[in-house]
């Protein structure tokens, strides 16, 4: 007999929901970006960090499970990397300030903090076992970068069985075409929705 399964557009169970926060962290969202990046860093500053901020408040609220993920190797040289780290020579050492959370969006308490060195947490992570444990199906995802981290994370967590949702503002990357260009090609593996939506649902389930 076929199992129940969490439909894409049925209302969010708080309790059987987390809020995935990907690599909001010092050694990308810095002055620096600001500079070198600046849609991503004015995107990110006026527009994502914001609705993230709410995102969290709400499923604080709510009973939501917060998890964050930061870009950090278990090692200092980063050996441990994936090989597009390698490449491109991105390496946030172990215990780094590059590697923390930034300040606006502080974990609180228990909350998990799990460090990847990978696109997807799925592949470098306890991520998904953890979820399974806690009885996690539906994973809201935010953060960096929308065509990068965010979009590998939506299409593996999709392939093995969450509910994803993606709150088309509360992510962001380099411009706002590439930004929706991701969003219209990984669409079908999840559920599009606004960070409104989203905490009138997690506050009112």
């Amino acid at each position: 007999m076929e199992q129940p399964f969490p439909r894409r557009g049925a209302a969010i169970d708080p309790h059987r929901t987390a809020i995935l926060i990907i690599d909001v962290q010092d050694g990308i969202f810095n002055d620096a970006a600001a500079q070198t990046r600046p849609h991503f860093h004015q995107s990110a500053r006026d527009l994502v960090i914001p609705n993230i901020s709410r995102l969290l408040d709400a499923g604080r609220a709510g009973g939501a499970e917060i998890v964050f993920t930061v870009i950090e190797s278990l090692t200092l040289d980063g050996r441990d990397r994936s090989i597009d780290y390698k490449e491109t020579g991105f390496n946030f050492a172990r215990g780094s300030a590059e590697a923390r959370v930034i300040a606006a969006l502080a974990p609180q308490g228990d909350e998990i903090i799990l460090p990847k060195t990978s696109s997807s947490l799925f592949n470098s992570t306890v991520f998904e076992y953890a979820m399974r444990n806690i009885g996690i199906d539906t994973i809201i995802t935010t953060g960096f970068l929308t065509d990068q981290c965010v979009d590998h994370t939506v299409r593996d967590g999709a392939d093995r069985g969450f509910r994803m949702i993606c709150p088309v503002d509360a992510c962001t990357t380099d411009t706002q075409a590439r930004h929706d260009n991701a969003l219209a090609a990984f669409k079908g593996y999840c559920r599009l929705a606004t960070t409104e939506e989203l905490v009138s649902e997690l506050l009112h389930p």
